[in-house]
Parts: structure tokens; sequence; C-alpha cells
């Protein structure tokens, strides 16, 4: 059996946790899973994995060995991304994973547009709040906004920078009066952004030399769209912690107001994420360009 073709079968097989989740992810039949593992390790002389009825576990060799087997496989897809940028462009799949409503609105028009540039160019795209993993998930881009983990063997580039703004309804002001300070805040009823399953996120607040200010918004709305949440706002339901870039025309249009102008934005960082590999192949390098070059823009 091919050599490389088994040691990728075994490394899915651990990234997975079991042989019929690795078959299902590369198409093939439970048994041929088992019979590239017993391939390795008739070749090695060594067992990899402990296999029982009910559970599978590395072997000590094993664990060491797949550890190898990972670099050898990224050598080897590294090798063939230099023969695939003799070409003078991009082709073959680019599979990207960003948040649903930052990327269906800034990164998905960047991205469109490259594939539009570049007509060998696959597009393989994952709007989705959940964190998916590059390596195991088989992405070659991740798009994240906020702060991140410290990750071995992940490279991050910041493509952006988004200005946070306060922001109402003039309706909702009439009623209520407009806060002047950030302490003021808490005396307001605010449009909360919470996902399913996690705590209540800050509004942060950028101070001259000072670290940075927290406030833990408080409201009757919570809500894990974005859109949403200026829909909301526009309707007079209370305050809202949001992207420049997503409230800039409903403020010039004077359905809401920006709120503490002698306050500096926050600016929320965007990264494009991607796995260390010796050779960045053409497509992936072009996207993390494309958005690094055009996201700025839409920021503003």
């Amino acid at each position: 059996m091919d050599r490389l073709e088994s040691m990728a079968v075994f490394v899915k097989a651990v990234d997975l946790g079991s042989f019929a989740a690795a078959a299902v992810a590369l198409d093939l039949s439970g048994p041929m899973v088992g019979k590239h593992v017993r391939s390795l390790e008739e070749r090695l002389g060594v067992r990899l994995i402990n296999r029982t009825t009910r559970r599978q576990s590395l072997t000590d060799f094993g664990r060491a060995y797949y550890e190898r087997c990972r670099i050898v496989l990224a050598e080897a897809k590294a090798a063939d991304a230099l023969a695939a940028d003799q070409f003078s462009e991009p082709r073959g799949r680019l599979r990207v994973t960003m948040p649903a409503h930052f990327g269906r609105h800034c990164v998905t028009p960047v991205l469109l547009k490259l594939a539009r540039h570049y007509p060998m160019l696959e597009l393989d795209l994952s709007l989705s709040d959940r964190f998916a993993d590059l390596a195991e998930d088989g992405f070659d881009l991740a798009i994240r906004t906020g702060d991140l983990e410290d990750k071995a063997g992940v490279i991050a580039r910041r493509v952006a920078r988004q200005g946070m703004v306060v922001c109402a309804a003039p309706a909702y002001l009439g009623i209520h009066g407009e806060p002047r300070r950030i302490e003021d805040l808490a005396d307001h009823q605010a449009i909360v952004y919470r996902r399913l399953g996690q705590v209540v996120q800050p509004w942060l607040f950028a101070r001259e030399g000072q670290s940075v200010q927290e406030i833990i918004p408080s409201g009757r709305l919570r809500l894990d769209d974005l859109d949403a949440i200026a829909d909301a706002a526009a309707e007079g339901m209370g305050l809202a912690w949001l992207p420049w870039w997503l409230v800039r025309e409903r403020i010039e249009a004077g359905a809401l107001v920006a709120l503490l102008p002698d306050q500096p934005h926050y600016l929320y960082d965007c990264h494009a994420l991607w796995l260390q590999t010796p050779h960045l192949p053409l497509k992936v390098r072009l996207a993390i360009d494309a958005l690094a070059a055009a996201l700025p823009k839409l920021m503003g």
C-alpha cells in the first residue's frame, strides 16, 4: 500500500478518534482504514494503536509516530504546492472558515472578487460562529475577531480592526436621555450580544495611556445576530455596542445616533490564521493579501 496514503489515514483516525469516523471523512470503508493502519504496523514491526471492541488508544510509539507523520504529510503537501505555484494563478480548492456575520458582510465579498479574477480558484466557505480547528477540519484559512488563544503551529496576521461604537435611536434618547460618560451606560437598557451557552461579553472602551475599560451590559434583550441588534436599537429598544461599519449607514440616515463622541473607538482586531508550513500555497497567500488590502477600507 502507498505509505503516504496510509500515514494520512492513520493521522485522520487519530485526529477523529475512531476508524469509523476516519472512514466517513475519507470516503473509505471501515476495514480499509484498518488495513492501512495494519500495513504501517507491519512495515514498522511495532503496534501503533491499541484496539479493543470499545475504544482505541495510541501506544507510546504510536504517539511519537503520529507527530512525525503530521510533519511528513505537511512537507509533502508543501512540495505539491511548489508545483502549483509554477502556474501564474492560484488554482484548486480554498477552504475558509469565518464568523457568520463578519464573514457574510465583509470577508465573503472580498473572496468572491478574488474568485472572479482567478477562474481556476475554487471556494469552499463556512460561515459559522463555531470555532473550527484548522487541522482537524481541513481548513486552509480561518478568520477570527477579537483576542486569539496562543496555539502552537498556527500563524496569525491581523487583516483589519473594527472600530466599535455605542449607539441608540433618537426615540430612545428622547425618552431616556443621552449618556455623556461611560459610567452613565449603567443607567440605560442595553441590547446584549450573546451566543448560546456563552457568558455576556463586556463592552470595551479604549483609554489613553490606561488599560481598557470594561462594562458588562445589562438589558432584557439578548440576541446572537448583530444585524438584529442594530434593528432593535433603531426601533428604540436600547443602547447597542456595534462595529462602526455595520451601523454607519443607519447613523448617516439618522436612524441611530453615535454616542460618547469624545470617546475613542475601541479597535476590535480581525485576524487571518493558517497552519505553519514550510511553503504557504499561492491561493492562501493571495487570499490573505486580498483581505489585508480590502478589509481596512470597509471598516472606515
